[in-house]
């Protein structure tokens, strides 16, 4: 039912205080994680997509959904701090590539597991295997339509085959 008010329905509503509660208390919780090694949630996130592969600074703001001059800040501190470097990309010698350092992964294998717990704890202990599966689902479909999920892929890689997903440029 909607209120009189033409505001959310009640399953809207529920949704809504859910999403709050996590974003308010749970996710303050977990950042707590990376803090403790001095790092912001951005910082931490980019040093995970890092991990994986070498990346471009215009596909890293990508992944990490910040603008150019936001990317530019933090890769300086994490840069300072001896976590990334930067090099010329062989390919195009405009563009910079960012990759994690020894030291990097490091501090990324030091908090995965507490991350992870933390996690687990906030969000996914309260979950059966099937809420999860829904709430990913759920969560993907907003994040892409807000232009901020890749689904695990990386930038400019789209699945084979899947008409139903909306590209992003990059």
């Amino acid at each position: 039912m909607v209120d009189g008010l033409g505001g959310l329905g009640e399953d809207e509503q529920r949704a809504w205080q859910g999403l709050l509660a996590v974003m308010l208390v749970g996710i303050p919780q977990v950042e707590r994680t990376f803090r403790a090694h001095g790092l912001v949630h951005i910082e931490y996130g980019l040093l995970n997509a890092l991990a994986g592969r070498p990346l471009r600074l215009s596909d890293l703001a990508a992944v990490g959904n910040v603008s150019i001059s936001r990317l530019s800040h933090r890769v300086s501190k994490l840069v300072d701090r001896g976590y990334v470097r930067l090099r010329p990309d062989a390919s195009d010698g405009r563009a910079s590539v960012a990759e994690i350092t020894d030291e990097g992964r490091a501090v990324i294998a030091a908090i995965a597991p507490h991350h992870a717990r933390a996690l687990r704890e906030v969000l996914f202990d309260h979950l059966s295997p099937e809420q999860t599966v829904a709430l990913a689902d759920a969560m993907q479909v907003v994040g892409t339509k807000l232009g901020a999920c890749l689904d695990g892929r990386p930038p400019g890689e789209d699945r084979a085959g899947d008409t139903t997903a909306p590209g992003r440029d990059h």
